[in-house]
């Protein structure tokens, strides 16, 4: 099954071979990766309701350049990428893009604040990204667990929090909110921490801080205890980002798979929610940029 860290893997390559080719040959591949009626074929941007502030995790289109993603997100209706480092922020503002979750600082998904064996790395690059975040005009910057490797809940808890309130005091005089993402560690992500809604949100509470939120994967957190519209609506307070995808297979959010988007999404805006949802599905379909647009309209309530 294919997962971010497989796909994080094959984007230098992905992209080295891009490089060689046109920078802008959409008609070669319009086959594949667009359909006739595609807005960017058309020229001609969808406007969105605006209940939702729509984004697409950059990794999920590691075949296409920044600059191309940047073009259809806008032609369809989105607002900004998600997972977009330092050293490509200068592409979404030239798009007048926003960087929804900002990434950079992490170690890696396995390696987080669990361990301390990684805190002093860990401090001095959030601290020094949390800087950028600020000084771009961004907001959220993402954060890892880690893996267990054998270590009990409570350990783990104490050692988030001991290295997440090194960071914390320059997150909030600097008004960027650090996220832990929350991975199901039945499929995707074995033995990573972070795994279940409630020892995320523990974590939240130990730090009583509104400037560290969780980012909720509503595919991961399907895999690992469902129950997804309850969660949203009784913990909304301590989430502050959403991803989505279809489950199983993490492909498509269409009729295909098991969760109904419309219902999660309606959900979640009956919170009061103002952030983003950003789409972290892996297509399937020849018309890639299809099924996200196919996904933005599913997730337009």
């Amino acid at each position: 099954m294919s997962t971010r860290r497989h796909a994080l893997k094959t984007l230098v390559a992905g992209a080295a071979a891009l490089a060689t080719s046109p920078k802008f040959a959409f008609a070669e591949n319009k086959a594949t990766q667009f359909s006739t009626n595609n807005p960017l074929i058309t020229n001609t941007p969808i406007l969105r309701k605006g209940n939702i502030r729509h984004s697409v995790c950059r990794w999920t289109y590691g075949d296409l350049s920044l600059d191309e993603v940047c073009i259809f997100a806008k032609q369809i209706g989105l607002s900004a990428i998600d997972l977009i480092g330092p050293k490509e922020w200068d592409i979404l503002k030239k798009h007048d893009l926003d960087s929804s979750m900002c990434n950079g600082a992490e170690i890696g998904l396995t390696k987080g604040f669990n361990d301390p064996q990684y805190h002093a790395q860990l401090v001095q690059n959030y601290l020094d990204v949390i800087l950028q975040v600020a000084k771009a005009g961004y907001k959220n910057l993402i954060c890892f667990s880690g893996n267990r490797n054998g270590m009990d809940d409570e350990t783990g808890l104490k050692n988030c929090v001991a290295g997440l309130q090194k960071i914390l005091p320059l997150a909030e005089k600097n008004g960027v909110v650090i996220q832990m993402e929350l991975f199901n560690s039945k499929v995707d992500h074995k033995d990573y921490m972070c795994d279940k809604s409630a020892w995320g949100i523990e974590l939240c509470k130990r730090l009583g801080s509104e400037n560290f939120k969780l980012l909720y994967d509503i595919y991961h957190m399907q895999i690992n205890e469902g129950d997804v519209i309850r969660t949203i609506r009784g913990h909304h307070q301590y989430f502050g980002h959403y991803h989505t995808a279809g489950v199983p297979g993490r492909n498509e959010i269409d009729e295909t798979q098991e969760l109904f988007y419309p219902a999660i999404m309606r959900a979640i805006v009956e919170t009061g929610y103002k952030g983003y949802v950003a789409q972290e599905f892996i297509p399937t379909a020849g018309d890639k940029l299809g099924s996200l647009s196919k996904a933005i309209d599913i997730c337009d309530v």
